[in-house]
């Protein structure tokens, strides 16, 4: 009876006790279960590797994530940043962990504190909560800005695009608020909304100033101060002058008849005619 129920249950990932996880089942020893996902987030693809933020340094993801100690060591992560205190560190001898306090005021200087040390010692660190999508994100924003002098609307793109599941509510992200005004001062440029950003990939500014759009100046070709090579000459109505392809120009008419012969001289007099002796 036990093997036919144990057919119909999987192991836990974490500590091997079985129980009906595809269901959704809480693991009876370990707490272990799998993501529920709201429909704001269903068409995220749920990951087992958490999101990484900064390249071979900074991560972040769920408790699910955090459970996987076998996939976590692939990615060289020795340290792990628990936000929430609900969740349980499950391998202290494996993972150095830091736990926030359970408060609704995100302890920001206490989780830079600690980031800073594990990017200090070349230590590659998770970030999670319960979810990955507000608590522990907004942790990581809290750093980027401490760390890298980004303001909070860079900060929050920057690990938006690397974690499209990140969902922060209006009371986390005003807390982001007062803390950028903290680092930066009392002006922000920021709005009191959680911004929203296109699809695709958008360009990111980072604190510097944008160039502003300059217009281009058409070249003015018929301008009247200066002749244009393209500008035609202008027809007085009188007569063409007349070119020869010759050594000169052969001198003008004045007789009036078209048909006097001694108007011109012929230059090839002196030639011999054709048929004579």
């Amino acid at each position: 009876m036990n093997m036919r129920k144990r057919e119909r249950e999987n192991p836990c990932g974490v500590c091997g006790h079985y129980h009906k996880y595809e269901e959704g089942e809480v693991c009876g020893v370990c707490g272990h279960r799998m993501p529920v996902l709201s429909e704001k987030t269903s068409s995220f693809q749920v990951s087992a590797f958490p999101s990484e933020i900064l390249p071979e340094f900074l991560y972040l993801g769920s408790y699910d994530n955090a459970s996987r100690a076998e996939l976590l060591k692939t990615q060289g992560i020795s340290r792990v940043l628990n936000t929430v205190p609900a969740c349980q560190n499950l391998y202290k001898n494996s993972f150095t962990y830091h736990c926030l306090p359970d408060d609704q005021n995100l302890p920001f200087e206490d989780a830079n504190q600690f980031l800073e040390q594990c990017e200090n010692d070349k230590a590659r660190v998770l970030v999670h909560c319960m979810s990955g999508k507000n608590r522990s994100p907004a942790i990581v924003i809290a750093y980027l800005m401490k760390s890298k002098g980004w303001r909070l609307a860079q900060s929050y793109q920057w690990v938006k695009e690397r974690r499209a599941s990140v969902d922060l509510t209006q009371a986390v992200y005003e807390q982001l608020l007062g803390y950028e005004q903290k680092i930066f001062g009392g002006i922000t440029d920021s709005n009191l909304t959680i911004p929203t950003f296109p699809s695709g990939v958008p360009s990111f500014s980072f604190g510097f100033p944008k160039p502003q759009s300059v217009s281009a100046h058409v070249p003015a070709f018929s301008s009247s101060g200066a002749p244009s090579i393209f500008a035609r000459p202008a027809f007085d109505g009188g007569a063409p002058q007349e070119f020869t392809f010759g050594a000169g120009q052969t001198q003008a008419n004045t007789s009036g008849n078209i048909f006097d012969t001694q108007a011109a001289p012929n230059p090839n007099s002196n030639d011999i005619p054709m048929g004579g002796l």
